[in-house]
């Protein structure tokens, strides 16, 4: 019979590490170019009211948004509904000055495409609507978007 020997002269071949970086670059990469920053942080709530015909933008970057609603702290800042500009709240009166300044960051070509996004919660009453679009009326800011839900809308319901 035959006798079958251990070789002990092999040894265990170690891993390649060449490749290492490559992977670690090629998925730091994938992260960089999939992941969407946060522009703004909310501190409103802004909870959509459903609509049953809604459009998509197409070009996101020609919109400004306008914020609308009660507080998210509402035990600093009550319960009343508030303007939220960029990352801080507004007044009425500042809303020009917004516009201006968001017109100022685009080049000329696409300054009459822009178009200023509301979005306002389901449950905030018209009056503050209505002061916040004679404010851009003044300023010539006309192309409005409301923002809503894809759903059914129920009518009636208070």
């Amino acid at each position: 019979m035959a006798r079958f020997r251990k070789d002990t002269k092999s040894k265990t071949v170690a891993i390649s590490t060449a490749s290492l970086p490559d992977i670690i670059f090629m998925l730091l990469f994938f992260f960089m170019v999939t992941t969407t920053m946060r522009e703004t942080t909310l501190f409103v709530r802004t909870q959509m009211p459903p609509a049953t015909e809604v459009q998509k933008l197409e070009r996101k970057s020609l919109v400004s948004f306008i914020y609308i609603g009660p507080p998210v702290q509402s035990q600093v800042f009550g319960t009343e509904p508030r303007i939220q500009l960029n990352d801080a709240f507004a007044n009425v009166a500042e809303i020009a000055s917004f516009v201006a300044s968001e017109r100022e960051a685009r080049p000329e070509a696409e300054r009459p495409l822009m178009t200023t996004s509301l979005k306002v919660d389901r449950d905030t009453k018209m009056g503050i609507v209505t002061d916040v679009k004679q404010e851009l009326r003044k300023v010539n800011a006309l192309k409005i978007n409301y923002s809503a839900t894809k759903g059914e809308v129920s009518i009636g319901r208070r």
